[in-house]
């Protein structure tokens, strides 16, 4: 079973960016703690991440050819993307939004998120565990 990782803008810059907010975890550094649970738990992935809104509209779109869940995180465009919002409805892949931060005990405007309506569901604050289970739960939900 193959579970598609996608990242959106800025999450590149993980290790570097606002550590006192996301932590010296690198985006790398979390695909391989990623790649160890998806051997325990029997799975493949495949990571991509864009800064471009567009491209990850793309890849929302093929997913359903190949892929059983999407693990997301849109990063900022969580707050305002409708575009991305729509894409995610548009597949029956579901979609397991995370975010590393706890997005309702930050600024106003990180608290609206227009995808969490459409995902499966949402995990965050939890740093890169937010991924992890994510993982767990996108891997429940494909089967």
């Amino acid at each position: 079973m193959k579970i598609l990782v996608l990242n959106g803008p800025n999450l590149n810059q993980l290790g570097m960016r606002e550590p006192d907010i996301y932590g010296l975890c690198t985006l790398k550094e979390i695909e391989e703690k990623l790649e160890q649970l998806a051997g325990e738990l029997g799975v493949s992935l495949d990571h991509k991440q864009s800064n471009h809104e567009g491209q990850l509209i793309d890849w929302i779109h093929q997913a359903p050819d190949s892929y059983k869940a999407i693990l997301f995180n849109p990063g900022a465009l969580a707050h305002y993307s409708i575009a991305i919002r729509d894409a995610v409805a548009s597949v029956v892949t579901p979609v397991v939004e995370v975010h590393m931060s706890n997005v309702h005990a930050r600024e106003e405007f990180r608290q609206r998120l227009v995808i969490t309506p459409v995902a499966a569901g949402q995990i965050s604050g939890f740093g890169v565990d937010s991924y992890l289970l994510g993982l767990r739960a996108a891997v429940k939900l494909a089967k």
